[in-house]
């Protein structure tokens, strides 16, 4: 009988789920195993009143009908979106939020109008500073009385930044109701948090825009263990993945591949290593595809074990600016980011 791999659950109500990485057979995931982050329950869409509209400080307030976007020119990017908080489970001291392992984290390719296109048609003024999205989820935060919608900017030159579009589909077909149809925001290079869902208005702006998901949610805070003003949350750290074997697996000896991800969202990746010893020792793996901006980049590694016993195996990556994956994370109050080298024990027999 054929496996069938399925999502792993940590919550319904709202549904939050990882992608399986031990089911990691190609760069793009399917839709039916994309990760799923949500802070709210699913927004109600009557597709007869929906539009995006754009608002502030433009020179007209404009508004599409999806069909006018549909017929839109297009651009088609492939993105790996990665929830800010994957890996958090890993954190030491243990940190609050959704104790996600190693799947909160997929990738797709997307299709939609480039923001800028947009925003051309409703002319920014001169004073604009943020672009503020505001998606159709809504509810109640314990921190604060009343319901709030799931709201966050972006400064202007990302707003702008070509690569930034309104995506409508994903890997071909309309975009899925549970990643944001009828559109989303795909925010390449950053964290899943700046890539809203179920966006209805766009919003102009010559303030900073204060919401609790860009001021209180998503912000580095270490505050604990150094004074230190609260940081925002934006690109993806450099990060590798063992996805095959799993931790405590026990393997034959004999060839054993070894097989993961890597990612960064500022500079490319280009090189991952592994060690069977701890880390005393590290050798490079192989690509299994080529380098592709803001995607992640599947490697491998031929195992040969002779012995019987016990094996650490870490995995690092460095990316071209020369940065390397330290063995520690860089901690912080709400556990985002985890960057540590990954570390599993696997047993020969």
């Amino acid at each position: 009988m054929l496996y069938s791999p399925y999502l792993i659950t940590h919550k319904m109500m709202p549904e939050n789920q990882e992608f399986p990485m031990l089911s990691l057979s190609s760069r793009i995931t399917p839709e039916n195993l994309f990760y799923i982050r949500n802070h709210f329950q699913y927004p109600i869409v009557d597709m007869r009143s929906w539009g995006l509209s754009i608002k502030g400080c433009v020179n007209r307030q404009v508004y599409f009908p999806y069909h006018d976007l549909l017929k839109m020119p297009q651009a088609t990017l492939p993105v790996t979106l990665e929830c800010a908080g994957n890996k958090r489970a890993f954190f030491h001291p243990k940190t609050r939020g959704e104790q996600w392992e190693l799947g909160a984290i997929s990738h797709a390719l997307w299709r939609g109008v480039r923001l800028v296109d947009l925003l051309y048609v409703a002319g920014i003024q001169m004073n604009a500073r943020e672009v503020t999205f505001e998606g159709m989820d809504r509810g109640v935060r314990t921190d604060m009385p009343g319901e709030v919608s799931y709201i966050r900017s972006l400064p202007l030159d990302q707003a702008i930044n070509p690569v930034t579009i309104i995506a409508l589909y994903m890997n071909g077909k309309p975009l899925p109701f549970r990643h944001g149809y009828p559109a989303r925001l795909i925010v390449p290079g950053w964290y899943g948090m700046a890539s809203v869902k179920w966006l209805h208005q766009i919003t102009v702006t010559e303030e900073q825009f204060q919401g609790p998901f860009q001021v209180v949610d998503y912000v580095y805070d270490r505050t604990p263990i150094a004074q230190s003003t609260p940081e925002p949350v934006t690109t993806i750290s450099l990060n590798s993945t063992i996805a095959r074997p799993t931790d405590e697996e026990v393997l034959a000896k004999g060839v054993n591949w070894v097989v993961g991800t890597a990612i960064s969202g500022r500079d490319p990746v280009v090189l991952v290593e592994i060690s069977t010893d701890n880390g005393n020792s590290w050798l490079p793996t192989s690509w299994l595809e080529p380098q592709e901006t803001y995607s992640w980049r599947r490697w491998c590694w031929k195992w040969h074990v002779t012995e019987s016993g016990t094996y650490d195996i870490k995995v690092r990556a460095a990316d071209a600016a020369g940065n390397i994956q330290g063995e520690l994370a860089d901690w912080n109050v709400k556990g985002y980011g985890y960057n540590a080298i990954q570390h599993i024990r696997v047993h020969v027999d």
